[in-house]
């Protein structure tokens, strides 16, 4: 059997229930994907963009909504063994990538601060949502998974005083019509890894020289102190995770101090009076 063909089987039948089934729930639930979509698949040849892709490629063979789909890999500097890297992976994989290239490492460096990883983010968003624009996609799909969502939610609240989430889908504010999906939202980090040891495939970390130096030099990111904090906490609660991502779908804005709604802020005194003299 064909390399590839060994990697399909694998997802569906091997990790069919941990990758499988809830890449599919994520997608029915959130209603991620509709009939006429065309949809760039992003890669950043990490392990979670290369899953998704290989997803996304099964997932058009046999679901009843017809969709297209374009794998885009956006080349932000990387260094020639990392494309390399991509570009064989792809072909292991039997992904059909296109590779754009850009400058986005070299503009991070040149801008400095201290928050690199949000401008190299916001950039490479903005050059995705353009070449997706390019082939006609009406979406782009990103790689993120289950703990990326946890950590983002935590890292808001412990450090940026605020209770916001990593969202399913988003409709973008500076491209009109395109939307962003996160189809691997179900799908936890550790069975991506066991998925790829598994197959024993190798893919590339982050490859960003600005974030190497920054890690070594503080410790690590505040990401990783999220991923510590998870790991320790679910020493102590086995549910602690997966109570945090419940959390976010069952919001009780009965006992909510104060929250905001398209920039506008409210507060709980604003219907408090009224509610007590209805009752």
């Amino acid at each position: 059997m064909e390399k590839y063909k060994e990697i399909e089987r694998s997802i569906i039948k091997k990790y069919r229930k941990k990758i499988w089934s809830r890449f599919t729930l994520a997608i029915k639930e959130y209603k991620l994907i509709k009939e006429g979509d065309k949809i760039a698949v992003c890669i950043s040849g990490g392990k979670d963009s290369m899953l998704m892709a290989k997803c996304i490629q099964h997932l058009q063979k046999y679901t009843k909504i017809p969709f297209k789909a374009e794998y885009i890999v956006m080349d932000p500097g990387y260094n020639l063994l990392n494309r390399q890297r991509i570009i064989d992976n792809a072909e292991k994989m039997n992904i059909p990538i296109k590779i754009y290239d850009s400058e986005i490492f070299e503009v991070v460096e040149v801008a400095g601060g201290g928050t690199p990883c949000y401008l190299c983010a916001r950039m490479r968003r903005g050059y995705l949502y353009r070449f997706a624009k390019e082939l006609g996609c009406n979406k782009i799909a990103l790689g993120h998974h289950l703990d990326d969502v946890i950590e983002t939610t935590l890292m808001s609240m412990l450090y940026a005083g605020e209770f916001k989430t990593m969202m399913p889908k988003l409709h973008s504010a500076n491209f009109e019509g395109m939307e962003l999906i996160r189809p691997m939202y179900k799908i936890r980090e550790e069975d991506i890894i066991a998925w790829s040891k598994y197959n024993s495939l190798e893919f590339i970390q982050c490859a960003c020289k600005i974030t190497d130096s920054i890690s070594q030099g503080n410790g690590g990111s505040k990401r990783n102190e999220m991923k510590s904090l998870v790991k320790y906490m679910r020493k102590i609660n086995s549910n602690f995770d997966y109570n945090i991502f419940n959390s976010i779908h069952n919001v009780n804005l009965d006992t909510v101090i104060g929250y905001r709604k398209d920039k506008i802020r409210h507060s709980f005194l604003d219907n408090y009076d009224k509610e007590s003299t209805s009752s």
